[in-house]
């Protein structure tokens, strides 16, 4: 592998990287999938070691050793090195978490496959908190989630934010996204799950009474930040699900919503004989 020194802001080979947005990120035409940036040497190996391949990386002098023995012999990956006013003046940010990489963006699977050999499945509708969606994600992961499913509207899960805060959990939960609902609760029903909406509602079962006898394939839904779900989630739902909360808590921002939701789940799995998650979906 060869560092390229890069002293000019505007040279073309840092395209990638100049003031591009996350959306514009995705609309990039080579490769068809689009690109996203993986920011900092963990979250980079989290990604290689998911099978995601780099576009190019670019980095600054101080953590070139770090990057190169990351990359190993990859000779075929561009490693741009510069200092750290051209890396803010082409990125429009200090950039002090090592490195930024150019990832494609690998292809979706296709959502029948991700279930096909699912238990629990988290479904987040129309989140817009690039926060929250990493912390759910993380949630999923250390909680046993087997997969992820978002809405159309639903924030990137390979957003710069969306990634750092789930620690690379993004990486490690198959997602995928899913259709509109009316299709969307057919693709679920369909492969063997049963709904069950987090929602605030009047014929609401509560989460311990839920987990004490759950369904054996259950997709938990949740809702964005504020509105909570929309009407088409709730139709689309088996069961309304609700958190029992004291003090005057009326819920729990999202991210929290769902780890309790799964660990309520993962205990009573447990107590059923099934083994801890091992890898993208549960080992028998």
């Amino acid at each position: 592998m060869v560092a390229e020194r890069v002293t000019d802001a505007a040279d073309p080979r840092l395209a990638d990287y100049r003031h591009l947005t996350d959306v514009a990120l995705r609309r990039v035409l080579e490769p068809g999938g689009g690109l996203y940036l993986a920011e900092s040497v963990k979250v980079l190996s989290r990604a290689l070691a998911a099978g995601h391949q780099p576009r190019s990386v670019l980095t600054q002098e101080k953590w070139l050793p770090d990057v190169e023995q990351l990359l190993g012999d990859a000779a075929d990956i561009p490693l741009y090195v510069v200092d750290a006013e051209i890396a803010e003046n082409v990125t429009g940010y200090a950039v002090h978490r090592g490195i930024l990489a150019s990832m494609h963006r690998p292809v979706a699977p296709v959502p029948a496959d991700l279930l096909a050999n699912a238990r629990r499945v988290v479904v987040l509708e129309d989140l817009v908190d690039h926060t929250n969606v990493g912390a759910v994600f993380r949630a999923a992961a250390g909680m046993g989630a087997d997969a992820v499913l978002v809405s159309p509207r639903c924030a990137d899960p390979l957003y710069r934010r969306s990634i750092r805060v789930s620690m690379g959990a993004v990486f490690q939960v198959p997602w995928t996204r899913m259709p509109a609902w009316r299709e969307g609760a057919d693709l679920l029903h369909g492969a063997g799950f049963h709904i069950a909406a987090l929602a605030l509602a009047d014929e609401a079962v509560s989460l311990d009474v839920f987990a004490a006898d759950p369904p054996d394939r259950v997709a938990m839904v949740l809702g964005a930040e504020g509105d909570g779900l929309t009407r088409q989630a709730t139709a689309a739902a088996d069961s309304i699900v609700t958190i029992p909360m004291t003090g005057g808590v009326d819920s729990l921002n999202v991210a929290a919503a769902s780890a309790v939701a799964m660990w309520a789940l993962r205990v009573r799995d447990r107590i059923a004989g099934y083994p801890d998650r091992d890898g993208p979906t549960w080992t028998s």
